[in-house]
């Protein structure tokens, strides 16, 4: 069995088992941890950093963790709405008078951070270096109409929500989106986790490894999608705008851009920190961010039915995917990455459990895969233990 490093209560052994089994199949370098009351009762890592398996992955190793990241900008938005410095009921043209063109005087800051804007991508043809300049993305999205009626329908907003949530803590604090996660979230928290990675962290920086192309006979052609567990299938497999190749992730590009919805670096110790806060109520390691009340927030449903891109049914709260009670405690709340890395929230568990890897399996899938899933699997087992 492969060899995994660091902490791991006795009580969650099977966190470490099911990390190691994963090392000896699937992945190639990975860490998992878990928080219980805001304290890590696994913090574990293994494997290596390089497709060669030359270089291994260390305590300190990060990697860009793609939609994950969405997670901690939805952090910074129910942190600004505690203070009341954020409505999040409220129109978005409050914060940012240039959206209010084409219909979007009724998009609110809820529509945002709940997949429900109507702007699940742009309209006019974006390259990747336009996603590096922030006020082209932006007033982009501020000049365009919704694809729907804000608030009637979701749509996943694989890359805008990043930019629309981001844009609007930027008008209300003055900061970008990740000066201020870096400033109020991550710092407080001493947690390593970036969203804009300064140059002085790429030595520590684990690749993204781009997964095996899926053929046509696996998918029925290339406009099918990818089946999913529901019996549907989702649009994902058509090109995006702009098309992105996991290998994008390995330019320094894009590890300096701020991209608040793809491009956080951590591991999962960082996505667990950070997390934490919100399992235990606002407050964690005698850091507070947030009320009881703020955090309750991310709870309140904003959609439920079918995802008009991804395809399949979803429960969308205030930024967060919320279980649909295949969990032990229905009070979850959690994201994933493009490839594979995974964050779960438990409020009632007052839990947090994390999973980062650098080896995607599935260039389609944005709900994460059997890798992370087993490691959630493994920390509630041990909880009951």
């Amino acid at each position: 069995m492969a060899q995994t490093h660091g902490r791991c209560d006795d009580r969650f052994g099977e966190v470490r088992r099911a990390l190691a089994a994963s090392l000896d199949d699937d992945d190639v370098g990975a860490s998992a941890a878990v928080y219980l009351d805001g304290v890590p009762v696994v913090d574990i890592w293994g494997g290596y950093t390089d497709e060669a398996r030359t270089l291994p992955w260390e305590r300190d190793t990060i990697t860009n963790v793609w939609s994950t990241t969405k997670t901690m900008t939805a952090l910074c938005a129910l942190i600004l709405a505690d203070r009341g410095d954020l409505d999040l009921d409220a129109p978005v043209p409050e914060y940012w008078p240039e959206f209010a063109v084409a219909g979007k005087d009724r998009v609110r800051v809820r529509h945002l951070l709940s997949h429900t804007a109507g702007l699940p991508t742009w309209d006019e043809p974006m390259a990747v270096e336009d996603l590096y300049d922030w006020p082209t993305a932006t007033a982009r999205l501020a000049a365009q109409a919704p694809h729907w009626e804000p608030g009637a329908e979701a749509g996943y907003h694989a890359f805008t929500q990043g930019y629309l949530v981001g844009e609007v803590v930027r008008r209300v604090t003055g900061r970008s989106l990740g000066a201020f996660f870096g400033e109020e979230v991550a710092g407080p928290l001493g947690a390593d986790f970036h969203i804009g990675l300064p140059a002085e962290h790429d030595h520590r920086v684990a690749p993204i490894i781009a997964p095996p192309p899926v053929q046509p006979a696996q998918t029925g052609g290339a406009d099918t999608g990818k089946r999913t567990g529901t019996g549907t299938t989702s649009p994902r497999s058509a090109p995006g705008n702009p098309p992105i190749r996991p290998i994008e992730a390995n330019t320094p590009a894009w590890r300096r851009a701020e991209i608040p919805a793809a491009n956080g670096h951590g591991n999962a110790r960082s996505v667990g920190a950070v997390q934490s806060v919100l399992a235990c109520g606002g407050a964690a390691r005698g850091v507070r961010l947030l009320s009881q009340a703020g955090c309750e927030r991310a709870l309140e449903e904003q959609f439920r039915g079918v995802d008009r891109i991804l395809g399949v049914p979803m429960r969308y709260g205030m930024g967060y995917g919320m279980s649909g009670g295949q969990l032990p405690n229905p009070r979850t709340c959690f994201w994933g990455g493009w490839g594979g890395s995974l964050v779960l929230i438990d409020l009632d568990a007052r839990m947090t459990v994390s999973y980062v890897m650098n080896r995607m399996l599935d260039d389609q899938s944005t709900l994460g895969d059997d890798r992370g899933l087993g490691i959630v699997l493994a920390a509630y087992e041990g909880l009951s233990a």
